[in-house]
């Protein structure tokens, strides 16, 4: 589904194209879609946008997006997907522009926390002590004197359970999966502190990227930073924040490649495109917002009525 006059037709037409190639004995949900005409396999990030929102796929198709519906599933597909997508929600444009710019910058900043939490405090404890203040130094020191482990096999015997908790929180009914996941991780966590596998500090450090990772709109984004906060863990361990600054340019260098659907991932960042900000970092007044993505639908910018209908 697409809005005639608005769409790109080359996006139109590319769409058709992969779905036409696709060529399986069966589809049983619009994950096998996405799947099968995503740009890039190999990539952590999505290159596809899917929703059961009505009024998502609404407001896509009226920037001049492309909707693909599969029977038997209520979830959408929405083509071409950009990076700022993942950190937008519906309830953005229900609230008023500063309430909304300010929720988005949380966003923001929770995924960064959600990224390098773990690798930072790996980083600094092991090779960077200098850069902590004295005292916090001498408490955490005081914290890992006990712990037999070094502090990314710390993190990593933290991270590990805390995701196998939150597997076991899916799987179990609704009615008592999210309390069991949630007693789980304080019991567990206070008794790794109390048998001194794990030093405070470090359930601290947990507790804030599993709760920033909550903070993504997206689900898709959220596994993609799971993924890559144990390779920048690894890097923090082998060269402190040297090896977490490598790991962002690659993070970055990997992010400005991608396409979707020919368009650049990083759209409207890079390229750049100013007509675009003012729904990027932070969303302005929707009598600003009146164009729509410039690299999305080259045709019929204007968010408005023609002067016929007027």
């Amino acid at each position: 589904m697409y809005v005639k006059g608005i769409a790109d037709k080359q996006v139109v037409k590319e769409v058709k194209s992969r779905l036409s190639k696709i060529d399986i004995d069966g589809i049983l949900e619009s994950g096998y879609i996405e799947e099968l005409i995503q740009d890039e396999d190999y990539t952590p990030f999505p290159t596809i946008y899917n929703t059961e929102r009505p009024d998502s796929v609404s407001a896509g198709l009226l920037e001049g997006r492309v909707a693909i519906f599969v029977d038997g599933t209520p979830f959408v597909l929405l083509v071409p997907a950009l990076f700022i997508q993942f950190f937008q929600a519906a309830e953005d444009y229900y609230q008023r522009a500063d309430i909304s710019t300010l929720i988005r910058i949380i966003r923001y900043v929770a995924f960064f926390l959600a990224l390098l939490t773990p690798s930072a405090y790996v980083a600094l404890t092991t090779f960077h002590q200098e850069m902590l203040p004295f005292g916090l130094l001498v408490s955490i020191a005081a914290q890992r004197e006990g712990v037999p482990f070094p502090a990314v096999i710390e993190a990593l015997i933290m991270e590990v359970v805390f995701e196998i908790l939150r597997e076991a929180g899916i799987r179990l009914p609704r009615a008592v999966g999210s309390a069991i996941s949630i007693v789980g991780a304080l019991v567990l966590g206070e008794a790794a502190v109390q048998a001194g596998l794990v030093s405070p500090a470090m359930v601290i450090v947990v507790s804030i990227t599993a709760i920033s990772n909550f903070v993504s709109p997206a689900y898709d984004m959220a596994i993609a930073v799971r993924m890559l906060r144990f390779a920048l863990m690894f890097l923090a361990a082998t060269f402190g924040l040297f090896g977490i600054i490598l790991g962002l340019i690659l993070m970055i260098l990997h992010l400005c490649s991608l396409r979707s659907f020919g368009i650049p991932y990083m759209t409207p960042m890079a390229p750049f495109v100013s007509s675009d900000q003012k729904d990027a970092l932070i969303r302005r007044s929707l009598k600003k917002m009146n164009t729509r993505p410039k690299l999305i639908s080259e045709q019929n910018v204007v968010r408005e009525r023609s002067n016929d209908e007027n």
